[in-house]
């Protein structure tokens, strides 16, 4: 058994950390030994290895927040489960192993005959994309939504979610070479940001108001996102991938009554009902199952070329999510 272990952090995420063998404890009454099939890099791993996210755990920590699994064992008193079956893996952290312990009652059993791949995304990308359009603003069927970072795995899920949903979407890239695979995700219009984007956006929107407006860059893309609102519209913060604060301008607020708040998916866990997350994990997963849900995937490594996946993860420009395969190609 293997996983991928750092005892400090650093700027240079990579360097940080490395593959290395363990052993688990014998199974105790409620757990299972569960395979690890397939973990994703996300945004938050890296800055968790590089000391800037909002939660850090304890070191020394397993990389890795998200990914699903195959029961390989079963412990004392486990009836809710069966060998064999596919599992999201729990959410504590250590998902980039070949294998983890987890307490049966709390894995949530997924759809069989799904990709695997794909099943390993939904744990966190998804459900903040279906959160962010249900819980900030009332929206209607034929409402716009603006988004930057269209081209990420979160803007990829709201495009496709949206669509589902009757929504229309503005959707912002940084570059015009991200165009097109944003246009093939479904997008209903896709733009370059810019100091005009507010024009434009309003302008492909047909002066219909905008309500939500949805930013994961910070710095002046917010103020780009906020003044392509409508009066009373809202933009939700869910990331700083410009490295900047949010600048939204004065007149946005005072003149046309833009509001700017955050969105926090771990908050969202600590807060929200059992029954309200089943339902959340519910939806997505048979949208996964059915095809109607996916994310682009541009490479995958095994566990032991950690160093270089995480790299990878961590580099720009990216055209899809780095999974982890520790267990090989599923």
């Amino acid at each position: 058994m293997k996983r991928a272990q750092y005892e400090r952090r650093g700027p240079v995420p990579q360097d940080v950390i490395e593959a290395v063998e363990f052993q688990t404890p014998p199974l105790a009454a409620g757990q299972v030994l569960i395979e690890v099939l397939a973990a994703p890099i996300n945004p938050s791993d890296v800055l968790t290895l590089t000391g800037d996210y909002g939660l850090l755990p304890p070191l020394p920590a397993v990389g890795g927040n998200e990914g699903v699994g195959r029961v390989a064992e079963l412990g004392p008193e486990v009836t809710q489960l069966k060998l064999g079956q596919t599992v999201l893996l729990p959410i504590q952290g250590g998902s980039w192993a070949t294998h983890m312990v987890g307490t049966a009652k709390h894995l949530v059993p997924l759809p069989d005959g799904a990709d695997p791949k794909q099943l390993a995304m939904i744990t966190i990308n998804p459900p903040t994309a279906l959160l962010m359009l249900s819980d900030i603003v009332a929206l209607e069927p034929g409402d716009w939504v603006i988004q930057n970072a269209a081209n990420s795995a979160v803007g990829t899920y709201l495009i496709q979610l949206a669509k589902a949903r009757g929504l229309r979407t503005i959707n912002v890239v940084r570059r015009e070479s991200a165009v097109e695979a944003v246009q093939a995700a479904g997008a209903d219009v896709v733009l370059v940001d810019g100091e005009d984007l507010g024009k434009r956006a309003r302008e492909a929107a047909q002066k219909a108001p905008i309500k939500l407006g949805i930013d994961a860059v910070g710095g002046l893309a917010t103020q780009h996102v906020a003044q392509a609102l409508g009066e009373g519209g809202v933009v939700v913060n869910y990331g700083a991938m410009s490295g900047e604060a949010c600048q939204i301008s004065p007149a946005s607020f005072v003149f046309r009554d833009v509001s700017l708040r955050g969105f926090w998916l771990s908050r969202w866990f600590q807060q929200a009902a059992p029954a309200r997350r089943a339902q959340v994990f519910g939806e997505i997963a048979q949208r996964v199952a059915a095809g109607e849900l996916h994310a682009r995937v541009q490479a995958t490594y095994p566990l032991e070329r950690i160093k270089d996946a995480v790299a990878a993860a961590a580099a720009g420009e990216r055209d899809g999510k780095i999974l982890i395969l520790p267990n090989g190609e599923v």
